[in-house]
């Protein structure tokens, strides 16, 4: 279930996506992985960054990946999401075919094992291919890491990052006094 902290921020700006293409790609070992993956999208459009998603498998289509992963920056493409559970070799295999920085998502599934096989597969790549690792599930992670590469040469992103970090702190200290007004004692505040 997605936090306050997620569903209700609104962007006060907006940014102009690249005319050649998008800007993230997320793309996913299946549809099953969908639900999970969704979440690197919504994080994305909180910052105004619409994404692509697509579905490629390492094992199924390597063509598809092949193709997906080298031709991605030519379209306009600046970082890649890539989700899969399982053997979840997607992450590293998007890396090793292209120069873009690749984020990876660990998926939990039916096929795995509790989610290890997925996390450890996508932390464990060799020197020279590397992959961002998110937390297990971890898609909105993903969404935010990229927003917040693209904010290195984005002030229109940096500055919707920046509220977005202002409007969680916002939460947070909203807890602070509901705990307080509960009869909690807290010296620090």
């Amino acid at each position: 279930m997605p936090s306050k902290a997620t569903t209700n921020y609104k962007p006060q700006t907006t940014n102009k996506q690249e005319a050649n293409g998008p800007l993230v790609g997320i793309v996913m070992g299946s549809e099953s992985d969908l639900e999970i993956m969704n979440g690197a999208a919504e994080m994305l459009r909180q910052f105004e960054v619409e994404p692509e998603l697509t579905i490629v498998s390492a094992h199924r289509t390597p063509e598809r990946l092949r193709e997906y992963a080298q031709k991605a920056k030519e379209r306009g493409v600046k970082v890649i999401i890539a989700g899969a559970g399982g053997a979840a070799h997607l992450p590293g295999m998007i890396a090793a075919n292209t120069i873009l920085p690749v984020i990876g998502v660990p998926v939990k599934s039916s096929n795995s094992i509790d989610g290890w096989d997925s996390m450890l597969s996508i932390l464990q790549m060799p020197y020279g291919v590397p992959v961002a690792t998110v937390a297990l599930n971890g898609a909105k992670n993903a969404g935010i890491l990229a927003a917040q590469i693209l904010a290195l040469h984005d002030t229109s992103i940096a500055g919707k990052l920046e509220a977005f970090k202002e409007y969680q702190d916002d939460i947070v200290m909203e807890s602070v006094k509901n705990v307080k007004n509960l009869g909690y004692r807290n010296e620090f505040d």
